[in-house]
């Protein structure tokens, strides 16, 4: 037997320290590490005004905020079954919690924009890190028959943090300002570390030890991955100015450099059939078709999620004409009912296909996203939380559905990276889903001759309207693939 199970900390001596209930414990673990790492994400929106007025900030730079968070931690998803792997559960999750810490505390006594954009992009880094673990021990850990009501207590716990933290940082920004919100994080980290040391094993994922012996990190392909998503956003955003050959020269090189990184893992993934070092990132998965339909839905969902998170505080402050206060207020109990969803619908996922869940969640974000132009703040605001709540409900369908739908078929072994490339291209869509929305708000402000300060006016209203309408028409493009989700392949493919 090997010396991990020796090891008390080490999967099998947690497993019988604790017995049944370890994978309970542990899932909780994950989770509020998680939570700070979602929290950290999304909670900044909040803040986004007050900052840009602290910093004499333009619309493009205060993007940055959130958009170099995404870029971040799109491209250290890719590094975390290496870092399993290599360093163990309890390590690489313990440097996270830090690096979250660290972060939310520079973040928050920074007193200049580059710092701030220094503690957002290493809160990235971590959060890219730990945002696949939970998929891999909910898919390893649990049986087929528990997977649904795992993934269903994971996403409740995850959705409270985003469903919570804008209430809690409206109150925050309006009492001492956007510094506030880089603090919430700090409680979550600390939790989550002291959880770590009691229930997170020091063992890799299947239970074996970690080798620090191990290949090497494919450090061309993170080079690559990297470059190709700083060009894609950053052609993204100039595309919103005056450089519109500047955004074509971008954008050409980033395909370019996606193009080369799928060479480079092709090539690696060759060598290591005969003892070479592993890819970066294992293509293998794509010829499932239930990752690869997957894999489509994550990116167009991943665009208009987090599209929409940085589109409806914008919209609410300087369309509607709200405190950050009142905003945080009137999206809790959307929030809260995100939670209650995901948990029944984790539930029905375990007797009900992937396809069709998904499918009537997309249904549900496409619909709150068209009806928006329904809002007037002349006519009262109630329709407005309608559209959200019926949006929260929507994402409450897709969010356990989706990961299990997309793995099922993938052997085990590739589950890490399964987990770790579907992250990777959710993100890749949110990523370039906030620099969409900002390009197709600016371009609809600019054409109805508005600007963001004309607060509630009628041409302002006209081009968030239609920046939501682009949106739901994104959204309603997923169903294409998402009936193909959860089908039983023809012959499972060997690793």
């Amino acid at each position: 037997m090997s010396s991990a199970a020796h090891d008390p900390h080490s999967l099998q001596g947690l497993q019988a320290r604790y017995g049944e209930r370890h994978r309970w414990l542990l899932l909780l673990s994950v989770m509020l590490g998680t939570m700070a790492s979602v929290m950290s994400s999304t909670i900044i929106n909040v803040a986004i005004p007050d900052m840009s007025h602290h910093f004499s900030l333009g619309q493009s730079q205060a993007q940055w905020v959130t958009s170099g968070f995404m870029v971040a931690s799109t491209v250290s998803m890719l590094t975390t079954p290496w870092l399993l792997s290599r360093f163990g559960y309890r390590r690489v999750y313990n440097l996270c919690m830090w690096t979250l810490l660290l972060g939310g505390l520079g973040g928050g006594l920074a007193n200049t924009y580059p710092l701030v954009l220094l503690a957002r992009v290493a809160e990235g880094l971590a959060a890219g890190v730990v945002q696949p673990i939970p998929a891999i021990i909910i898919l390893r850990a649990f049986g087929p028959g528990e997977q649904g009501r795992a993934s269903g207590l994971f996403g409740t716990g995850v959705v409270l943090a985003p469903a919570i933290g804008p209430s809690i940082g409206g109150l925050l920004v309006d009492a001492f300002g956007w510094r506030s919100i880089f603090f919430m994080v700090v409680p979550l980290a600390l939790l989550g570390l002291w959880l770590s040391r009691r229930y997170v094993p020091t063992t890799a994922p299947g239970g074996v030890a970690a080798n620090a012996d191990s290949a090497g990190l494919d450090w061309l392909g993170l080079a690559l991955a990297s470059a190709s998503t700083l060009m894609l956003l950053n052609g993204l955003v100039q595309l919103r100015g005056d450089e519109g050959h500047g955004a074509g020269v971008l954008l050409a090189l980033a395909a370019l450099g996606a193009g080369a990184f799928v060479a480079w893992q092709r090539h690696l993934h060759r060598q290591a059939r005969h003892g070479g070092r592993p890819a970066l990132m294992n293509l293998g998965v794509f010829s499932h078709r239930n990752f690869a339909m997957g894999s489509l839905v994550a990116f167009t969902y991943g665009t208009a999620l987090f599209g929409s998170t940085y589109l409806f505080p914008v919209y609410m402050q300087l369309g509607l004409g709200l405190s950050p206060s009142y905003i945080g207020a009137a999206l809790l109990p959307s929030g809260i009912l995100l939670a209650v969803t995901i948990n029944v619908v984790g539930h029905l996922s375990d007797r009900h296909p992937a396809s069709r869940l998904v499918s009537i969640g997309l249904c549900l974000l496409a619909l709150s996203f068209g009806l928006i132009f329904t809002v007037h703040p002349a006519q009262g605001l109630a329709l407005l939380w309608v559209w959200v709540i019926l949006g929260r409900v929507g994402l409450g369908f897709i969010l356990p559905s989706l990961n299990m739908g997309a793995m099922r078929g993938v052997p085990h072994a590739l589950i890490p990276q399964g987990s770790s490339i579907i992250n990777f291209i959710r993100m890749v869509g949110g990523a370039a889903g906030v620099s969409l929305c900002a390009i197709v708000l600016e371009w609809r402000l600019a054409e109805a001759g508005a600007e963001l300060g004309q607060v509630a006016s009628e041409a302002t209203l006209r081009a968030f309207n239609q920046t939501f309408g682009f949106l739901a028409l994104l959204t309603a493009l997923a169903l294409l693939a998402a009936r193909h989700l959860g089908q039983p392949e023809p012959a499972p493919l060997k690793d």
